[in-house]
């Protein structure tokens, strides 16, 4: 105790000199410690304990009102002698000036010294409200920035202080402050709340405030704060929106404070009509003072919290009409006992009001200083009090003014751009619904309307608080009052649907209310009003067709289009996209949701194989909002069919109406192909066009209402809808009143969980006679391009159209595999709709075929496989049913061998489905023989692709046929071995009968087996005779669609078409290599054969060996040989068409062909067909022939060779010298050059010091080639060039005596004297470059 009396002591003296510092700053407030002793004291203040500082309030409370009071006046205007003059100073002397600094001081240590401590009485209130009160009059050219919003902070402050006293029957119990619509940001301080004390029992500050006598300074004080953020407002871009936001705030706490409806009702129609124009410069200031959010929110949440004390529906319950009172049949009798006494014994007469003290001269100076706000008297004989009865006309004309303010604003913030003002927005909507939902039930229907905005708001916390409070209303007592309401919204929203999407004007949040009042009111609103005949599901459709038609994607002004179109230069807006950007400012808000504010073109890039995805037409505009709303209300209404007990064949009666446009269009397209109508024809009809696009939408819908009965719907719906529990906790601070905890299953009372199991075959029903139109060959024969349309010129948009039609369709399929899953396949419907969407692979539009891309993946991987071919291949049976039902049918079925060539190349499995591609290459080669290319020209080159897929699979798996067969022959000979082995050591023999793995004699090799141990083995021995039999049959079919391959490309190697001609020389490389495979392969069978034989016949297994013998038929494989035999003059006709390209291409299947097939096979042919070969050699580029020209016939064309670039001829030549290279420097096949190895020598060495750019390296490559055969020959053929070229300037070198006998002599002309013109036949047309000698004997030196 003597501590603590010490340390007040000590406190006492420290305080007292820091207040005697602050008298003398009175008389020289410019000192210069003057700044220092402030500081000095607000450190103490803010450092000293509540106890400490308590007992000293009113000591240190004097000198700073009194530094208050003259920083005031010397900031005031000049006053006339008679009002009151200030204590220090007298009628001539002036009050001393006050500087900004010591000013702003003394406001931060009062508002420090407010926080900390209480105020006493109700005099000393008084008096610190008059020193605020002048000092809040003061106008920003009279004070600072700080020192105005000091003074508020300080009001604030005051009134934070106030606390409810210890006396039980207090009217400051009644208050309420609790009600605020809090933001957790600022909960701390509106709601601080100290220790309730005893200072001065008799009086309870709070019970002052909210008596009469206070209501005028509660009134004058609201217009301050009012004021305050007005002018604030109005200074622009210089004022202070920090000033702005305490100003809301400390009127907030005001509000609080008083907290009751009799004391702040007179007040209402000021304070709405100041709020409501802060709201409404809100939606066109975006910066300074008037444009900050945060002050927004605080003028929201002020607005909310004024109407819920003042309209709470509990306080005006006597004004309220029967309708609107909400009879609660829940309470006990004993409660409703307790309402009845409380209610008035008479009532009050309307539009009276009660007289209290006469503050008439009070009224009117206040009124003339600070614009005091309320309801302003009629007639000067009216009593003067500042109390209104809240009678039922004065509750109808509050709430009727108070409704238009709320209907002008709050769909506008709905969708303001910032979180903040939609937080506060949210946060209103949700304190007015719940407390003043009957007294304002002009706005009841439009502030539920806004919570469905809100709960489709893109941030996540705003979105939970609105579902929050969506699923309060809808399980509290009074949900039947929500859900008529919510009826009436649906109805009015869905009849103003179409006009809203077609005319773009708030198209997105229009849809998005839709769509969350059918998920909230459950499946019965959609019953009750969408579903209930078949006259109003019509119409239904109907409105949702024109929303989701290709007509909506051009809706809107063309303000907005512009808007949508990116500007041509750089980042500036051109001066039409700038006005057009005025609609802000003209209410157009609904473009804050799409254009003001982000980029529309930022949208996020939806993943290609995610299904479903917008309609083509709608992603060109880039609306997925609004695309993702009308979808979502699309599956909510197919949700409800099958909803409820009674649901059973609603599906399948409603999803007609939509496919019946399918239908029209498919049977208005049998009708023209029944007249032989031309599509010209057929498409100038005046609805041909608009049957197309609507059945586009139809597809569209029904893709939609399928997909909303899938699990992944219904788990999209649930992300929608219920948020995760950390976005409730952090807006649970913002909700008035009494919370109720949302449990998980709220929303689920709507009753749309339902089991999706039990309707599998109602859905496969559906699924199937969808199908059955989307399939139909009407609708696929609806042309993409003009040479499709045939005669007559069509616009194309009706290209287009069709496109967009057949993609719907194809991302249908998609859809109802991911709605089934395994009961696709199980259905047939894989199996019907698999060839449609291989066949689409091939499509000539872009986006047809990245769409059957997409669902090819999507498909096999819910069907689990792990990639398209897997897919294709397990299907493979139906894929090549209906190609070969189809290439029976050319002339209706032109496209197939496309589709053919696309799905082997696509699926990249097709050597897997080899067996099964006879039947099609047996078709494929009658068409392309002479009589199949003269009915169907246009198809060689189709036929010729999908024949190259197929030799290329062939090659494939032909590669694999060696090594397998070997490894099976290794294997057969080790279990024979083993089996041998057996035998001897059961017998006691000691000798093997086999020889490194092979019987040498069967008689030699016959031993005594035991008893059953013949038998033991005849099955191991059978299975290895099947293993083979099914190797031969396999490798029989590869070799015979090799062969097949070969055959019907050969004809075509010798044409003209440089594509059909390279095409063959493909197809002609990969069947000699796969032949040459197979017989590899026929060898290793063969050994495998043999020694199978061998072992059953020293086993005495004459049946069986004779069966193996048998299967063998002695024919050997041999195609290889054949074949090319009847390639080789094709080759021969392909070199002499003299095509540059066909030309180096054959030359290189040439050069693989000898080196398989081997160079004795082509020896004498080279010495036949060569010439034609040493002919392009032999030839100039750059020397052109000139030959007679013979006459023509007007069908034949003339030859282009006179058009062709030199540098062709020498890619020629390159590629001539490359084979020789090849074929000589092979082993194998450098016998084929024997017969023609001179003259080839004298015409590459000719080439090579002829010193040509572009055929040096190739010559040289050549002639190391030719080297590993015979090289002395070479060198001879280099010598002879670079003696003749050096003995003409200088004598011969002692290396070279013996030269000229080696060499024969010099003809008499020394141009015509080389030794390789004579084996070569003929110059290259070039002198012999000696450098270039020089250098092929360097690079041939090094070799």
């Amino acid at each position: 105790m003597m501590m603590s009396e010490q340390g007040r002591s000590s406190g006492f003296l420290e305080l007292k000199g820091y207040c005697l510092q602050l008298f003398q700053l009175l008389r020289n407030p410019n000192n210069k410690g003057s700044t220092s002793t402030i500081s000095q004291l607000l450190h103490f203040i803010r450092r000293s304990p509540l106890p400490a500082l308590q007992p000293f309030f009113d000591y240190t409370l004097l000198p700073l009102l009194l530094l208050l009071e003259a920083a005031v006046d010397c900031r005031s205007p000049p006053k006339d002698e008679f009002k009151e003059r200030s204590v220090f100073t007298s009628a001539t002397e002036k009050p001393p000036k006050v500087g900004d600094a010591v000013a702003e001081g003394v406001l931060h240590c009062l508002e420090e010294l407010l926080m900390k401590c209480h105020v006493g009485s109700v005099d000393q209130m008084v008096v610190i409200l008059k020193k605020l009160t002048n000092a809040a009059l003061l106008s920003p050219s009279e004070a600072a920035e700080e020192f105005r919003e000091g003074v508020i902070r300080c009001f604030k402050a005051l009134l934070l202080g106030l606390c409810l006293c210890s006396n039980t029957s207090c009217t400051c119990k009644q208050i309420n402050s609790l009600s605020m619509v809090l933001d957790k940001r600022y909960a701390g301080s509106l709601l601080r709340e100290l220790p309730a004390h005893e200072l001065n029992p008799e009086e309870c500050l709070l019970a002052f405030l909210r008596s009469q006598s206070a209501t005028i300074t509660v009134g004058h004080w609201l217009s301050l704060l009012l004021k305050a953020a007005d002018v604030e407002a109005s200074r622009g871009h210089i004022g202070s929106s920090k000033l702005r936001i305490e100003a809301f705030m400390t009127l907030r706490v005001l509000v609080a404070k008083v907290g009751t409806a009799d004391q702040l009702a007179f007040f209402l129609p000021g304070v709405v009509s100041q709020i409501g124009k802060v709201l409404h410069v809100s939606k066109t200031m975006i910066s300074g003072a008037a444009g900050s959010m945060e002050a927004m929110d605080q003028a929201l949440r002020g607005l909310a919290e004024f109407l819920m004390i003042v309209l709470q529906d509990e306080a005006n319950t006597s004004s309220l009409d029967d309708n609107d009172i909400d009879l609660n049949t829940n309470k006990s009798p004993l409660s409703f006992l307790e309402e009845l006494r409380h209610l008035p014994g008479i009532k009050q007469d309307q539009g009276e009001i009660i007289a209290t003290k006469s503050i008439q001269k009070v009224i009117g100076n206040t009124s003339s200083q600070s614009g005091f706000i309320g309801n302003e008297p009629t007639k000067s004989d009216v009593p003067k009090s500042l109390h209104v009865d809240r009678t039922k006309d004065w509750i109808a004309t509050a709430s009727s003014h108070v409704n238009k303010l709320l209907s002008a604003t709050f769909p506008d913030l709905c969708v303001h751009p910032a979180k903040r003002v939609r937080q506060g927005t949210m946060a209103a909507i949700q304190g007015l619904l719940s407390t003043c939902s009957h007294t304002l039930k002009g706005s009841r229907l439009m502030l539920l309307e806004c919570v469905c905005a809100l709960v489709s708001d893109d941030d996540e916390e705003v979105s939970a608080a609105a579902q929050m409070l969506l699923g309060n209303l809808l399980s509290s007592s009074g949900k039947h009052h929500v859900e008529r309401d919510l009826a009436d919204i649906f109805n009015r929203l869905f009849e103003k649907l179409p006009e809203v999407v077609v005319g773009g004007e708030k198209a997105v949040a229009h849809s998005q209310k839709l769509l969350v009042l059918i998920y909230y009111s459950g499946p019965q609103l959609v019953k009750d009003h969408l579903l209930q005949s078949p006259v109003t599901a019509a119409r239904f459709f109907d409105n949702l067709s024109l929303c989701l038609s290709q007509n909506s994607v051009f809706s809107g002004s063309l303000d907005k289009l512009l808007l949508e179109r990116p500007s041509s230069v750089g980042y500036l807006r051109s001066i039409t996209e700038m006005k057009a950007t005025a609609f802000f400012a003209n209410k157009k808000v609904d473009a804050v949701e799409s254009n003001a504010y982000e980029d529309p073109y930022s949208c996020e890039i939806q993943n290609e194989y995610d299904l479903p995805r917008m309609p083509p037409w709608f992603a060109s505009s880039g609306n997925q909002k609004l695309y993702q709303a009308l979808s979502g209300i699309i599956r909510l209404v197919s949700l409800s069919l099958v909803a409820g007990s009674q649901s059973e064949g609603s599906l399948s009666i409603i999803k007609d109406i939509p496919l019946s446009y399918l239908r029209k269009l498919i049977g208005d397209i049998r009708n023209k192909e029944y007249t032989k109508e031309n599509w010209q024809s057929w498409y100038n009809k005046t609805n041909s066009g608009k049957l197309v696009r609507q059945a586009s939408t139809a597809v569209c819908i029904l893709n939609e209402m399928i997909f909303g009965l899938s699990d992944q719907a219904v788990d999209d719906l649930k992300r929608r809808f219920h948020k995760s529990s950390s976005s409730r906790e952090g807006t649970e601070d913002d909700d008035p009143g009494p919370r109720n905890k949302i449990q998980d299953d709220v929303t689920n009372v709507s009753g749309w969980n339902i089991s999706l199991e039990d309707l599998r075959s109602q859905l496969i029903d559906c699924v199937g006679s969808i199908l059955h139109e989307y399939l139909s060959s009407e609708v696929w024969n609806l042309p993409l391009e003009q040479s499709s349309a045939g005669a007559g010129d069509v616009t194309v948009h009706f290209f287009r159209d069709n496109a967009m039609l057949h993609q719907v369709i194809i991302d249908g399929i998609g859809i109802y595999n991911l709605c089934l899953k395994s009961d696709f396949l199980s259905s047939g419907f894989l199996h019907s709709s698999l060839y449609v969407l291989l066949e689409n692979l091939i499509c000539s539009n872009f986006q047809i075929r990245r769409a059957s891309d997409a669902v090819l993946h999507v498909i096999a991987a819910t069907s689990g496989y792990l990639t398209v071919g897997h897919l294709v291949l397990a299907n493979s049976d139906y894929v090549i049913d209906s190609i070969c039902r189809q290439l029976r049918h050319l002339d209706l079925n032109p496209h197939v061998p496309s589709v053919l060539a696309a799905i082997l190349s696509y699926i990249g499995v097709a050597h897997k489905i080899l067996p099964l591609m006879e039947e099609p290459m047996r078709s494929i080669s009658q068409e392309l023989e002479i009589l199949g290319r003269h009915q169907h020209p246009e198809l060689t080159i189709s036929f010729l692709r999908a024949v190259a897929e197929i030799a290329k699979a062939s090659k494939l798996e032909a590669c694999s046929l060696p090594s397998q067969a070997e490894l099976y022959h290794k294997h057969v000979k080790s279990e024979l071995s083993d089996v041998e082995r057996e035998t001897m050591n059961r017998s006691g023999c000691s000798v093997s009968c086999f020889d490194d793995g092979i019987l040498s004699s069967p008689e030699e090799c016959e031993v005594a087996a035991p008893p059953g141990h013949v038998d033991k083995h005849r099955e191991q021995w059978e299975r290895i005779f099947f293993r083979l039999k099914e190797s031969k049959s396999y490798r029989q079919t590869v070799g015979s669609i090799s062969s097949s391959c070969i055959v019907a490309a050969t004809p075509l190697l010798g044409s003209m078409k440089q594509t059909a001609c390279l095409v063959a020389l493909q197809i002609v490389e990969d069947g000699i290599m796969a032949l040459a495979e197979v017989e590899e392969s026929y060898r290793h069978e063969m050994k495998t054969r043999e020694i199978l034989t061998q072992a059953l016949q020293s086993y005495s297994l004459d049946d069986l060996a004779d069966t193996v013998e048998a299967e063998s038929d002695g024919t050997e494989e041999n195609r290889l040989l054949p074949a090319m035999n009847k390639i080789w003059p094709f080759l021969i006709a392909c070199i002499r068409n003299g095509n540059p390209l066909a030309t180096r291409r054959c030359a290189g299947v040439m050069s693989r062909a000898v080196q398989i097939c081997g160079g004795d096979f082509f020896s004498r042919r080279f010495h036949t067909d060569g010439s034609h070969l040493w002919k392009l050699l032999s030839a100039s580029p750059f020397q052109k022939k000139k030959e007679r020209r013979v006459l023509q016939l007007p069908y034949r064309s003339g030859s282009e060779e006179d058009g062709r670039a030199e540098i062709s001829d020498l890619k020629v030549q390159v590629a001539v010298l490359d084979m020789i290279a090849e074929i000589a420097g092979n082993k194998k096949s450098a016998s084929a050059l024997e017969s023609v190895f001179k003259k080839v020598c004298g015409v590459v060495v000719g080439i090579a010091c002829s010193g040509v750019g572009g055929v040096g390296d190739a010559s040289v490559n050549a002639l190391r080639g030719l080297a590993t055969v015979d090289p002395d020959l070479i060198w001879l053929l280099l010598a002879d060039i670079y003696y003749s070229k050096k003995r003409e300037g200088i004598e011969e070198a002692a290396a070279m005596a013996d030269l000229p006998q080696l060499v024969p002599p010099a003809l008499s002309s020394p141009r015509w004297s080389y030794l390789y013109v004579e084996y070569g036949g003929q110059r290259y047309g070039f002198d012999m470059d000696l450098s270039a000698v020089e250098s092929v004997f360097k690079k041939l030196y090094d070799i």
